[in-house]
């Protein structure tokens, strides 16, 4: 199974580039960002891309309500950034009719952005087979490893239906690691269930109890044997739920290598 691991933009550049470095000897596929208001991910990616030469970057996801498909291009050539180690992954944000704004979207951006991998954000059975049709890779966020199975199919159902081989896909799994880990875990969950509408809709269709859509492990063998459940999902994005330091960070990540 190969890896990834994830942290929220904005982390500061001189943690960034050494913990990108450490991922880099760890054997993770690629590091991720998130993208907020307060902060670009693809500026996360270029201080990534000035401690690690060879493993992707990929930020996931840029919000359509927020950046235009021209807006990120200017982004990625202001920054400097390798087209070819890049996985640019998009979601609707908040709009009334998500399917319809990527939908209507994806044709700017593959004319916006024609050498860079673009990855949809997807939690329904509907945007689930559009990336499987359409795109180069789905991205899943908050989801157990039973539902990431049914989400795959979908995935796989529209690559089918489109005659393509299915596309990657990419998943943010939330780990925590240590004495406080179950804390940490339900503090973020927390904040993402009453986020709005959609991820609503999403947490209610597992049905997994609050706290629990995850990893939380008291050592790093513990958060092994979880991580492992999550086969599903091509490259796991270990989001790492650890204190903003290079020691907390590269602690995690190094608990969560693949091969460890």
């Amino acid at each position: 199974m190969s890896r990834a691991f994830g942290v929220t933009a904005g982390l500061d550049p001189e943690i960034a580039s050494p913990l990108a470095a450490r991922c880099q000897e760890l054997g993770y596929h690629s590091i991720w960002s998130n993208d907020h208001p307060g902060a670009k991910g693809l500026e996360t990616l270029a201080s990534y891309a000035k401690g690690a030469d060879r493993i992707d970057l990929g930020v996931a996801v840029i919000a359509l309500d927020r950046q235009s498909p021209e807006e990120i291009a200017a982004d990625i050539e202001r920054l400097g950034l390798d087209k070819g180690r890049l996985w640019l992954g998009i979601g609707a944000g908040f709009t009334e009719k998500p399917l319809t704004t990527v939908r209507e979207a994806l044709p700017g951006l593959r004319e916006a952005l024609p050498d860079v991998r673009l990855v949809l954000a997807a939690m329904g059975p509907k945007m689930c087979a559009f990336a499987g049709a359409e795109w180069d890779g789905t991205f899943f966020n908050w989801i157990t490893p039973e539902f990431a199975a049914k989400a795959r199919g979908w995935v796989e159902d529209g690559a089918r239906d489109a005659g393509r081989e299915r596309p990657t896909v990419f998943g943010y799994v939330r780990t925590a690691v240590g004495v406080d880990a179950e804390d940490r875990l339900a503090k973020d969950e927390s904040f993402y269930r009453d986020m709005h509408q959609g991820y609503r809709k999403h947490f209610d269709r597992q049905g997994a109890p609050e706290g629990t859509v995850g990893v939380a492990a008291d050592n790093a063998g513990d958060a092994q044997e979880e991580l492992s459940r999550y086969r599903a999902i091509d490259v796991p994005v270990v989001r790492a739920l650890a204190s903003a330091t290079l020691e907390d960070m590269s602690g995690l990540a190094e608990a969560a290598a693949p091969g460890v």
